[in-house]
């Protein structure tokens, strides 16, 4: 079985248009299996890739370059019969009154009333983690604005996708333990809702940074020098092979 992390798109919200917003799909045997984030320009790269909406979608944090095309979402799906109510949305519990309040809170989703926005979707609020089909993915908490508002992704073995974040070492000393590929937020220069260069320096060993490949920067130019540093930079549509996961189940917290 095959496994493959592709870049829908590498940019922060100013440079979208040009980058693509920050967006990812796990592709399992060619076939995409999750979509990380959902802003409109990953929904649109998305369907010019795949041909066909997302089944499943995983939401780090509710800003709206990472879930601005979930309402365009809702109108692909909800007049789809054989979508409608099927498309898994994941997300952390403390995001969903976000969710709630950026994209579903309208009198009327329609104008001709009788739908609820959630109608479309399947929305699974989760804690830890979350099973997708057969496999378990373990969810943390980030550094991104507020406490309580940013969750990274981790597939034990495979990947570890940090959403946008301050450096958080003390998560990835646990989620990134096993020669994880790191998808990292940074640019240039940090700030206190982002990652920087000199950053990464001072936060991750030598060791778990040639694991990283570094997306969420403001240009082309940035990506250049992110790379003249000797990081690896992530492209628009990159596709990058990952390894099988180590486990597909939780680690047991007690013993009944």
């Amino acid at each position: 079985m095959n496994w493959t992390l592709r870049f829908l798109g590498v940019g922060n919200a100013g440079a979208a248009p040009e980058l693509g917003s920050a967006s990812a799909v796990i592709e399992r045997d060619g076939v995409p299996f999750l979509m990380i984030d959902c802003g409109q320009e990953a929904l649109s790269a998305y369907l010019d890739r795949y041909k066909a909406p997302p089944r499943a979608i995983y939401i780090t944090h509710t800003h709206m370059d990472h879930v601005g095309g979930i309402e365009r979402l809702f109108y692909k799906i909800y007049f789809d019969a054989n979508l409608r109510g099927h498309v898994r949305l994941y997300a952390h519990a403390a995001l969903v009154p976000h969710l709630q309040s950026r994209v579903a809170d309208y009198p009327e989703v329609l104008a001709e009333g009788g739908a609820n926005f959630w109608d479309a979707f399947a929305l699974v609020p989760l804690s830890r983690g979350f099973w997708h089909e057969d496999v378990w993915f373990d969810v943390f908490a980030t550094r991104h604005h507020a406490p309580g508002t940013s969750y990274g992704l981790a597939l034990d073995g495979s990947f570890v996708w940090t959403g946008d974040t301050r450096p958080v070492p003390e998560m990835l000393a646990k989620y990134a333990a096993h020669h994880e590929l790191v998808a990292h937020d940074c640019a240039l220069v940090g700030n206190p809702s982002h990652t920087g260069l000199d950053d990464l320096v001072r936060e991750y060993p030598v060791e778990l940074r040639e694991r990283f490949v570094l997306y969420h920067f403001a240009s082309h130019d940035d990506a250049a020098e992110l790379a003249r540093h000797g990081y690896r930079v992530a492209e628009r549509d990159q596709a990058l092979p990952i390894a099988a996961p180590r486990v597909n189940a939780p680690v047991a917290e007690a013993v009944r």
